[in-house]
């Protein structure tokens, strides 16, 4: 043990400033990246369906099973699936495009306990921050899907639902899939958000729909897709560069 009365020399202010300058400027620079990249990736895809769900689930869980058939349906009718890359339902939703001849694009994060991508991605990412993940997972989707989960399903649900009723996003459908699971929250949204603390307005509640019937999902989706483009056209017609004027003809 040091007993001497000398004061030990400290890093400066200036220095402690800068040193966390330059981290800020490093870990901004990495997020430009992710978003840069997310944005790449993600706009190469018309017409995509973001899956979330457990991880947990096993390939015989009913609800893997039930994602993998939900995932080929949409494959069939010009859909691309995108999921967070991982295991459970984010596997079902890939495996299920994948082996149905579609594109399956998984979005994984990295963590201390590694995620390990599942082995259907047809592309994929990986990310180290969550927030660029979950904009990469929600930008320009032409529907969700959400299967029962825990806190990061809710969390991803309840944010993009926020996002739609406060008008930061296009509305798109929100399909709750898992009648017996998502009923419970239905009533609570319904019973103490709605009509007992009025803490949601009337029609926030129809944000999303519960079912489980593959048929309606895939007519919901459909609709939806053909009404938007029907307004905006086709989207790389919508994205193309208006051509440049014509000149005056010369006097």
């Amino acid at each position: 043990m040091d007993l001497s009365d000398e004061p030990k020399q400290s890093p400066s202010r200036d220095v402690i400033k800068n040193e966390l300058l330059k981290e800020v400027s490093e870990r901004i620079t990495r997020i430009d990246k992710e978003f840069a990249d997310g944005f790449e990736l993600i706009g190469k895809y018309n017409y995509t369906v973001s899956f979330f769900g457990s991880a947990r689930f096993k390939e015989d869980h009913p609800f893997y099973i039930k994602a993998e058939e939900i995932a080929a349906a949409l494959i069939e009718e010009g859909f691309t699936i995108v999921t967070g890359g991982g295991g459970g339902v984010m596997e079902a939703g890939d495996r299920g495009a994948s082996e149905a001849g579609g594109q399956a694009i998984g979005l994984n994060i990295q963590l201390p306990h590694e995620q390990r991508p599942n082995p259907y991605t047809t592309e994929e990412m990986s990310f180290r921050y969550f927030f660029t993940r979950k904009v990469i997972l929600a930008y320009g989707a032409d529907a969700y899907i959400y299967f029962p989960g825990g806190y990061g399903t809710l969390d991803e649900l309840f944010e993009i639902i926020t996002l739609m009723q406060t008008k930061k996003m296009p509305i798109a459908p929100i399909i709750l899939v898992g009648s017996e699971f998502w009923t419970a929250l239905d009533r609570f949204i319904k019973t103490y958000l709605l009509e007992g603390e009025h803490t949601i307005s009337p029609g926030d509640e129809e944000l999303y729909t519960i079912t489980e019937d593959i048929h309606v999902i895939k007519a919901i989706i459909e609709h939806h897709r053909d009404t938007v483009n029907a307004f905006l056209g086709n989207r790389d017609e919508a994205s193309a560069p208006e051509p440049e004027p014509e000149s005056d003809p010369p006097c």
